[in-house]
């Protein structure tokens, strides 16, 4: 997958967020966003997901196998997405969670919802409704709800939030183990252990 951005720019009111934004994410060349709270980082990820419009500018999406461009209407059916401030259907078990997203975005082929709760590592709470989970739990199932989903392109807005030293192991296996042929942009304040897979930079205090 292709996804170039012509012009980009935000602005809320008078303020602009960002502007100017010309660049090119490709698959084999993975990119972080770095920038500080703030910054607009966040908000770039949520205009290339196509959730937020962009004041100026546009995006062209390309699947490489097809040569042919994506209309952004589309384009959730080729994305997955994760973030802390993402909202969890939260009366769901772990295996509820996992049985409503395959309705709309296959897992990974040989992935069912028995292997998906290993990979979790969440065995013992998968009885559980994620309301009950800490906040590092939580962090756990929106990570793993998106990088196991079999789409081409995987958007993580600081994904170790929340996570302690054992769960930032976790998703980095999940990482290595589940990305190849897929193109992953990051956000990130400076952590490189979210990062360390990325071959790309892009910093967002370049573009005020």
């Amino acid at each position: 997958m292709q996804i170039t951005l012509n012009n980009i720019g935000k602005r809320y009111n008078y303020e602009w967020i960002f502007r100017n934004i010309n660049y090119e994410f490709t698959i084999g060349d993975n990119c972080v966003i770095l920038g500080a709270n703030g910054s607009g980082k966040s908000t770039l990820l949520q205009v290339i997901a196509g959730n937020i419009i962009s004041s100026e500018g546009n995006i062209k999406y390309t699947i490489n196998t097809q040569q042919s461009d994506i209309p952004q209407e589309n384009l959730f059916h080729y994305l997955s997405f994760a973030s802390p401030y993402l909202e969890l259907f939260e009366e769901f078990t772990l295996a509820e969670s996992i049985d409503f997203q395959a309705k709309f975005k296959p897992f990974y082929k040989g992935l069912d919802t028995k292997a998906i709760i290993a990979l979790t590592q969440l065995e013992k709470a998968q009885n559980k409704q994620l309301k009950h989970y800490s906040s590092g739990m939580k962090q756990r199932v929106r990570l793993a709800l998106a990088i196991l989903c079999d789409t081409p392109l995987l958007l993580l807005d600081e994904p170790t939030s929340n996570l302690d030293k054992k769960a930032i192991e976790w998703y980095q296996n999940l990482i290595t183990n589940y990305t190849k042929n897929r193109l992953v942009v990051v956000c990130s304040n400076q952590l490189e252990q979210e990062y360390f897979f990325c071959k790309k930079q892009l910093q967002i205090e370049e573009y005020k």
